[in-house]
């Protein structure tokens, strides 16, 4: 069916209703519906039949690579990620949910390129330089260039405590212990309540090295839970 273009006084209520004409539209919404209220195990049981019958849909594919990783399953989360480049490789998201997930894989090789790919894609986006910055990290190597992703998304969005963060934790990787603490205390200044960044500030003004313990994550991949911080599956490494 050929779909017609808005005509200029069409209701808005029209409008919606077109956007989910297609029934698999629609299921992945209630999907990322149930998704956004924190209810992966039933999103994945709502969005697994829509991609059966829709197996092209990048939307869908993200958004079940997103679920996956939420839920600590990380092959196939990779493996959705992977189908959903394939099928928008204009699309940063799948590069960087691929490259975290390689990183949990300890694919380190693979999982820089992926954040790099997504930075080409989309550079202006602070998300995916910090995505380099912590693939970097990870591999413990090049890092310099995680210090300098870590910057580039200060400068991109320097209103975000996270970015701040990632920054202080590059710069202490890297010795520059002062200069870690002044970015880690305006991550702070920005946040009050993120335990963690507070918890690696301790630790540079003298603080004996935690004992980290796994836990329930309480953020959305790319995205912030307003009532559970801190958000970045980043800020829970060791």
């Amino acid at each position: 069916m050929t779909e017609l273009a808005p005509s200029p006084g069409m209701a808005a209520g029209d409008a919606s209703a077109r956007a989910f004409a297609d029934p698999s539209d629609l299921g992945v919404a209630r999907a990322a519906a149930l998704f956004e209220h924190m209810q992966p195990e039933k999103a994945a049981e709502m969005l697994h039949p829509v991609l059966a019958g829709r197996p092209d849909s990048a939307p869908g594919w993200i958004l079940m690579a997103r679920i996956r990783l939420t839920l600590d399953q990380v092959e196939p989360a990779l493996d959705a990620a992977n189908r959903a480049v394939e099928l928008a490789p204009e699309d940063p998201r799948p590069l960087a949910i691929a490259s975290r997930a390689l990183t949990l894989l300890g694919r380190h090789e693979e999982a820089m390129s992926m954040a790099y790919r997504a930075v080409i894609v989309e550079p202006k986006n602070p998300l995916w330089h910090d995505r380099v910055a912590w693939a970097l990290l990870a591999a413990d190597r090049q890092l310099g260039d995680a210090e300098q992703a870590a910057r580039t998304a200060v400068g991109l969005d320097p209103n975000e405590a996270h970015y701040y963060f990632t920054h202080g934790v590059t710069l202490a990787a890297l010795g520059h212990v002062d200069q870690a603490r002044q970015a880690l205390e305006t991550s702070l200044r920005l946040e009050p309540q993120n335990p963690v960044a507070r918890q690696r500030l301790e630790v540079l003004n003298g603080a004996p090295q935690p004992v980290v313990e796994k836990k329930k994550r309480g953020w959305r991949l790319f995205g912030r839970k307003e009532q559970a911080k801190p958000v970045r599956p980043e800020e829970f490494r060791p």
